[in-house]
């Protein structure tokens, strides 16, 4: 039976009798980022880390996407970007082994949180874009980090200053994704992926993992405190503005360098 380990508006974790607990964001259709969304992951992963019951989890949506980054629409947030990243780092410093289930928009500061996890599991419906340069701003969430960290830095390099769109099939050639499932077995795969994690030895692969990710969560740390004073510094531009309202009105947009 499941166990339920923490909830609140914006997701829910559960912990099931396999050892794999399930962290599902609940705000569909677009799964916005809001401070509870994410600094519930951050405290579901590190209830998580105490549970003797889990071993690895799964990081879902529900909804047509998985998250679609910051709504740019809503000017009155209830929370600042140095609240948000310092949640974000947060989820950087759990030791709980997580697989990403993929499906829709992993946009922005979406794709921060989908690279967030150890593994990602992709539909082909799947969108992975930082399309921060396209919206006149600077990319955050610690991806200064995190993307040349997995695809390597001059694919990280293109898709940071192109702002492209990568399906699911594409991801998993540039490494962005670790697997490939149908939309209707995403979630299915993604916890079998979690279950073979768990049956290997709890202590070696928390272990494993503390290795391999070495200062991941202190690089993140920096690299968020850059990215916060840049985004501000953008958000004054003539051109930010442009990509906002070119976003909202479905064209391309006039960028003009101010």
């Amino acid at each position: 039976m499941n166990r339920v380990v923490f909830k609140n508006d914006a997701i829910v974790a559960v912990v099931g009798a396999d050892h794999v607990a399930t962290i599902e964001l609940s705000n569909p259709p677009n799964n916005f980022f809001s401070l509870e969304q994410i600094s519930g992951v951050a405290i579901a992963l590190e209830l998580l880390d105490q549970d003797d019951g889990c071993r690895a989890a799964v990081l879902c949506a529900t909804g047509k996407h998985f998250c679609a980054g910051a709504d740019f629409s809503k000017r009155d947030r209830a929370y600042t970007t140095d609240d948000l990243y310092s949640a974000a780092v947060r989820i950087f410093r759990t030791n709980t082994p997580v697989v990403a289930a993929v499906q829709g928009a992993a946009i922005g500061g979406g794709l921060g949180l989908a690279l967030s996890a150890d593994f990602r599991i992709a539909a082909p419906e799947a969108r992975f874009s930082a399309n921060f340069a396209r919206l006149g701003f600077h990319h955050g969430f610690g991806l200064s980090v995190t993307l040349p960290r997995i695809v390597g830095q001059q694919t990280a390099a293109e898709l940071l200053y192109t702002g492209r769109r990568v399906k699911g099939d594409e991801a998993v050639e540039l490494g962005l994704a670790d697997r490939r499932a149908t939309l209707d077995s995403l979630r299915a795969t993604a916890h079998a992926f979690a279950c073979e994690i768990a049956a290997s030895a709890p202590l070696a692969v928390r272990s494993i993992r503390s290795t391999l990710r070495g200062d991941l969560a202190d690089r993140v740390e920096a690299a968020t405190v850059h990215e916060a004073s840049e985004q501000a510094r953008l958000q004054r531009t003539t051109d930010f503005a442009e990509g906002n309202a070119a976003m909202a009105e479905r064209r391309s947009p006039n960028f003009t360098g101010d």
